[in-house]
């Protein structure tokens, strides 16, 4: 069915995310990897009943559009598995019983699909994505669309969208992606020749976007035995939860609360050494080129600390010359936002 008011020539594409009833919109036109923002924001739903909601929504010209819709990592589980080894029209059954035991919630509750590691080729051809996402989030935003008569063409997923933001600025090497969207935990991608390899949540101290982070001196070096497998180091290597060091708390609470954000701050700069370590040593073929990382206003401080500390090139995320409009967007709205443009660089768009 085609609704009257469907803008299918207009150009424009929206693409949303709805998640703890907040919704982050992105409106742009365009086509390939040359957008113009047109309008963006994010708009709590508050104590509005959906109807309300939907009314103001209208009110700010979002009424009717060709949409896709972008998860976002609290709404699903991305899990690293071995492929089965089945005819490729069985993948997805397959890959739904093999992993029941590893989602958090029943497989009759779950949309889930499937998809390559990385290239495909030499080790990654044994290894799949799984990402399951629950029902009710899936049912919750195409309830919103329905009431805003959207044309939802399509549902992704955050890990794919930031590979989309990494891979415009390095197509063919290897780089790594973390990007602080707000909420308790950040997102860490690594891609190499336009492909997803690797993805991890990391758990962010309470607080952290306040923290003092650069003042600290680097962590010390990390053991690793070199033939503990690859699911014992990292035990989130399946993308699940994330991994949680022990880490020595003597005397922290009467240390001055800036050696404190200090030495709480450290956890994240473990955890990413970590995942650099692990990728070091698994994907050997794709040396890393460097990171990109996002984190509002600081930025550039988060790349600062992160390069020094972890003797990789890091940088903060530039995709301003990639979006006309971009610098027109709200500073505050831009966490929710920015992952939102990797959607629009979808190659099947």
């Amino acid at each position: 069915m085609r609704w009257p008011w469907r803008r299918a020539s207009s150009g424009e594409r929206l693409v949303v995310s709805w998640s703890g009833k907040t919704l982050a919109y992105v409106l742009a036109a365009g086509a390939g990897k040359d957008f113009t923002i047109i309008r963006s924001g994010v708009e709590p739903q508050g104590t509005d009943t959906l109807e309300e909601f939907s009314r103001r929504l209208v009110q700010l010209g979002l009424k009717g559009y060709v949409t896709d819709v972008m998860l976002r990592p609290e709404q699903y589980q991305v899990l690293q598995i071995e492929a089965p080894s089945v005819p490729p029209e069985e993948l997805r059954s397959a890959a739904r019983y093999q992993v029941k035991e590893m989602v958090d919630a029943h497989l009759d509750d779950l949309t889930m699909d499937v998809l390559r590691v990385g290239d495909g080729e030499g080790r990654a051809a044994s290894q799949m994505f799984v990402v399951a996402a629950n029902n009710s989030f899936v049912r919750d935003v195409m309830g919103l669309g329905e009431a805003m008569h959207w044309d939802v063409r399509v549902i992704d997923v955050q890990d794919m969208a930031q590979r989309n933001l990494q891979t415009l600025l390095e197509p063919a090497r290897a780089t790594g992606a973390l990007l602080l969207s707000g909420g308790r935990q950040a997102l860490l991608t690594i891609s190499a020749a336009g492909e997803l390899f690797y993805s991890r949540r990391l758990d962010l101290p309470e607080g952290f976007m306040g923290m003092t982070w650069t003042a600290a001196a680097a962590p010390e070096p990390v053991a690793v035995d070199t033939y503990t497998p690859v699911e014992e180091y990292v035990p989130d290597y399946a993308g699940g939860g994330s991994y949680s060091p022990n880490f020595s708390t003597t005397g922290a609470d009467s240390a001055p609360a800036e050696q404190g954000d200090i030495d709480r701050a450290q956890r994240l700069l473990v955890e990413v050494q970590r995942s650099i370590d692990l990728w070091e040593r698994t994907w050997t073929q794709w040396p890393l080129a460097g990171f990109q990382v996002f984190a509002g206003e600081r930025s550039a401080e988060l790349a600062e600390w992160l390069s020094r500390d972890t003797g990789q090139n890091v940088s903060a995320l530039e995709i301003a010359s990639s979006f006309a409009g971009w610098d027109t967007v709200a500073e505050p709205d831009r966490p929710l936002c920015l992952p939102l443009l990797g959607i629009l660089l979808r190659g099947d768009a």
